[in-house]
Formats: structure tokens, C-alpha cells, sequence
């Protein structure tokens, strides 16, 4: 087994206001990251901006970034934080803004830099310390290493560095409370998708898939409940954000494997919710397992209290009706960036680019 996440993980109720010192310890001035406003409606931004003031530690709010944030919004973020002389910075929201967050830390530090300077991880000066506020119960990108941005081209990119690991992660799941059905949902499937993609990786061993197991059997009931229109109450909340928390932990040990990036195509071309995109190819992953390693997928589903039956039941509950379609053209020309794909290589068993179109085909024609 192998496990590194070199950030402080805190939850639980009010954890932001109690964490005041540590904030402090960071500097006297930041660069708040935000997407508008869910994280004001959260909650969370009010708690971050009263403790920064209780702290006396000044803060000017950069709240440009969008779902699939683009790296240039990013760069914008981290002149202006360059600019301000912050000393540090808080991602405040879902994946998107934590993301996005970490590559602000990185142009505050490096504010000249360019597009392939950053995805090459080539950085003279590390990136400014970094504290992530959750406001989703999804990514687990509050524990993990990854930055997923959507580059000049309008492709989107992952790129994975140590230098990204928060130096403080703060996740109060009441700001979850004011999510609407639709985005717990899409948020609460895609800390699923991280547990099964993480659990059939060629890299996951037992502590990963401890994680992977645990997130699902947590995540489970309180998705079930939200899929039959229940009011989730904050226990079912809390549960729903450590399942992505275990997520995270889970996929920084392993990575994705490939309906992750086949999935950002569906996000690319037809504006797919994330944790929808993945969630329309889990059923092909499981089959996929099914046929190629069924003792490893029968013991996954043990351990995680759930039937592979009910998990494919909960998958269509979930997703909305898929509208979009291609044609075979347009398929066969996006076949070729998969071809030596990180996460279709990370998954178990053979995977190709004609398995690939066919799942495509299957979903799209």
C-alpha cells in the first residue's frame, strides 16, 4: 500500500470559525476563489469573510470562475492575488471553484506564466498556501492533489502535483443544505463514480479500497433518498459529504479510470453535468468488470453493502433522459483522444478505442 495527503483535514459543524488561528497563520492578506453565487448562498462565504475580519486578515474576492473552469479565468484569479499581495489563498465552493482555486495559487506565484509552462508543472516559485471550503458533496477535491481545467482549446485537462494539496481543507456539510435537487444529485454521483472508477484501477490496493467501499455505502442511501424527492435532512448531508471526502482520498491513491475522460467529452461537447457524464458510462465500466475481473467487482459490492443491481438501479434514477446525439463521423473523429489515455490504460483489463465508440455509439446514435 502507499498513501500521501500532506493536508490538515478538518470537519464538522463551525469548523471554519474554529480553525480561526490557522487561517491566520497564513498570512495577513488572501485571495478569496469563488463561482458566484452558491458559495454567499452556502453560507460559506459569510462564515470565510467574517473570520478573515475577526482575524484582521484582509481579503479582496475573485468570483469569475464557472463550471469546467477555463485555466485563463484561473490565471486571471492569481494576478489579481499577485496583484493584492495575498499570502495565501481560499477556494470557496464545488470542484470547480477548488480547482480552480489551486491553479489561482499557482499564477499568484508565477503570474507571467503561460498555459504550457503550467501543465508542465514547470513553476519557478511554488504555488501560495492553499485552504479549500467545500460546498458539494462530489469532487473530493479538497483532499486531493489534481486540478482539472478546461484549456485554451476547450478541452479539459487534469494535471496532478504534490505543490496542489491544500495546506488546509475545511468541510462543514450544512452549506450543502441550500444544493438543489439537481446538483446533489450530479455532485453525489459523481463521489460515487471516484469509489467504483477508484476501486477498479490498476494502481488501487487495499487502503484505497477501503475508502472506495466506505464512500458507496455511505453514499448510497442518502442518494436514494434524494433520487425519491426527499428533503435530505443534515445527517443524510453529512454522510453524502464524507462519501466525497472518501472519494477524494480514494482517486488521489489511484486516479480515474476511463469513464472519467471519456466523460469530459460529453461535458465538452454537450454541456453534461460532470457527475452525469460519468455516471451515463459506469453501467459499461461494470460490465466491463463483470467480464473481465467478477471476483475483484463480487468483493467490491461486498464490502460496500450494496448489489451491483441496486447500484445500476440507482444510476437511473439519478440521470436525466440523455438528449444528445452525434453522428458516427463525429464520433470516429474525437476516437483519437483516447488513444494512450492515462485513465483508459488505468482501468482493469483490456480497454480500447473501438470499445470506446461502441459505448459512445450506444449512448449517442
Amino acid at each position: 500500500m502507499e498513501f500521501y495527503m500532506p493536508s490538515r483535514l478538518v470537519t464538522g459543524a463551525n469548523c471554519v470559525q474554529k480553525n480561526a488561528s490557522r487561517l491566520a497563520a497564513l498570512g495577513r492578506c488572501c485571495l478569496i476563489v469563488t463561482s458566484g453565487s452558491g458559495a454567499r448562498r452556502s453560507g460559506a462565504l459569510q462564515d470565510v469573510e467574517n473570520t478573515l475580519e475577526q482575524q484582521r486578515i484582509a481579503f479582496t474576492l475573485f468570483d469569475g470562475i464557472t463550471p469546467n473552469p477555463a485555466l485563463s479565468d484561473c490565471q486571471a484569479g492569481g494576478r489579481e492575488a499577485a496583484a493584492f499581495g495575498a499570502e495565501f489563498v481560499i477556494g470557496i465552493g464545488g470542484g470547480s471553484a477548488l480547482d480552480a482555486a489551486k491553479a489561482a495559487a499557482v499564477f499568484a506565484a508565477n503570474p507571467d506564466m503561460g498555459e504550457g509552462e503550467f501543465y508542465s508543472a514547470r513553476w519557478q516559485n511554488a504555488p501560495l498556501p492553499i485552504v479549500l471550503v467545500g460546498t458539494t458533496a462530489g469532487t473530493g477535491s479538497e483532499v486531493t492533489s489534481v486540478s482539472v481545467l478546461t484549456d485554451s482549446s476547450g478541452r479539459k485537462h487534469s494535471i496532478h502535483d504534490p505543490r496542489l494539496y491544500a495546506a488546509l481543507a475545511l468541510g462543514d456539510a450544512r452549506y450543502t443544505l441550500s444544493l438543489p435537487r439537481g446538483v446533489t444529485l450530479s455532485t453525489g454521483i459523481d463521489a460515487v463514480a471516484h469509489c467504483v472508477e477508484s476501486a477498479f484501477s490498476r494502481k488501487a490496493d487495499g487502503l484505497s479500497r477501503l475508502f472506495a467501499a466506505q464512500g458507496v455505502r455511505l453514499a448510497f442511501p442518502a442518494l436514494t433518498a434524494a433520487t425519491e424527492g426527499e428533503e435530505l435532512s443534515l445527517p443524510q448531508r453529512e454522510a453524502l459529504y464524507e462519501a466525497s471526502i472518501l472519494g477524494g482520498l480514494a482517486i488521489n491513491r489511484t486516479g480515474t479510470v476511463f469513464p472519467h475522460n471519456v466523460g469530459y467529452y460529453l461535458t465538452e461537447r454537450y454541456q453534461i453535468p460532470h457527475g452525469f457524464a460519468c455516471a451515463y458510462l459506469m453501467g459499461d465500466l461494470l460490465n466491463h468488470m463483470d467480464s473481465t475481473a467478477p471476483e475483484l467487482a463480487q468483493d467490491f459490492f461486498t464490502a460496500c453493502g450494496v448489489t451491483e443491481e441496486e447500484l445500476r438501479t440507482l444510476l437511473e434514477r439519478c440521470l436525466p433522459p440523455l438528449t444528445a446525439r452525434a453522428t458516427e463521423e463525429e464520433l470516429l473523429a474525437a476516437l483519437p483522444r483516447w488513444e494512450n489515455n492515462g485513465s483508459v490504460r488505468n482501468t482493469i483489463g483490456d480497454q480500447n478505442q473501438n470499445q470506446i465508440l461502441a459505448m459512445l455509439k450506444k449512448l449517442l446514435l
